[in-house]
């Protein structure tokens, strides 16, 4: 069992006295190991909780460096730290919000050649990406290595989360649905205008961050009800959560019936 020190138990008091985590709980935060895909707008609020929360290993890929326009949402990162690799600034911000925490900077981008490797080393992933090649690869490397995945996307006011869990099948004995039972297709190039052409209100951002770090915790502790096989959806403008029940689809082509997706080589080198 992962030791605490007199300075972790005064830090995640809070923490211990919740029936639902206690020292056994924080233990196991601190002994887990998770990886974040993206030092952005999601990764931000993740990363920032996901340290406070005491979880003793986090990695964090991303190729990017700080921009100024990034600032307005991206809270892991400040103005001092423009020009520098995201996953720098955010080492460098965690290592002040919680020394006990050990973060792993990767400055790279996630691809089919690394993708497996990499996320075999951690325990449960969280994709804060903001383009459908990576969402696609990363859920289907996940799922191949038979790992969590976390999984959050915002739109200018709005955003939806899911728990994608597929090596795992439900209390009914059918398989938790993947990213392609939820998506079959990504959309064609240029129909879903991003963040930089449209807008996106950097609290909304926040929000579905902060989800994700729940839903993390959530896994890690194994406490709560999983968003496994349920998609929250957030409405900002409206003041409004919905959750819809997702399930697993026979024809997709990952763990359908006739899968035809036994690697990742549809996602090229």
């Amino acid at each position: 069992m992962t030791h605490l020190s007199a300075d972790e138990l005064q830090r995640y008091k809070r923490h211990l006295v919740l029936r639902e985590v206690g020292g056994a709980g924080q233990q196991r935060l601190k002994a887990a190991r998770v990886l974040v895909i993206g030092a952005g707008g999601l990764g931000s609020p993740i990363l920032l909780y996901l340290a406070a929360a005491g979880v003793g290993t986090i990695a964090v890929i991303d190729d990017d460096t700080v921009s100024l326009s990034n600032l307005q949402r991206q809270i892991v990162h400040d103005t001092a730290s423009i020009g520098v690799a995201k996953v720098e600034s955010a080492q460098a911000t965690l290592a002040r919000i919680n020394p006990h925490v050990v973060v792993e900077p990767i400055s790279a981008r996630l691809t089919a050649s690394n993708a497996l490797g990499l996320i075999a080393q951690y325990d449960i992933v969280v994709d804060g990406s903001d383009n459908f090649a990576t969402r696609y690869l990363v859920s289907d490397a996940c799922c191949l290595a038979k790992r969590t995945l976390v999984f959050a996307a915002v739109g200018p006011f709005d955003g939806h989360i899911t728990t994608l869990k597929p090596h795992l099948t439900a209390k009914d004995g059918v398989r938790y649905p993947t990213y392609r039972c939820l998506f079959p297709h990504a959309p064609p190039p240029g129909t879903v205008a991003n963040c930089s052409e449209v807008g996106v209100l950097g609290a909304s951002v926040g929000v579905l961050g902060t989800l994700a770090a729940v839903e993390i915790i959530k896994e890690i502790l194994e406490i709560g009800d999983s968003l496994a096989g349920r998609l929250l959806i957030y409405d900002g403008l409206g003041g409004r959560f919905e959750t819809v029940n997702i399930g697993w689809d026979p024809d997709n082509p990952l763990t359908g019936t006739n899968p035809t997706i036994q690697d990742l080589a549809i996602h090229g080198g």
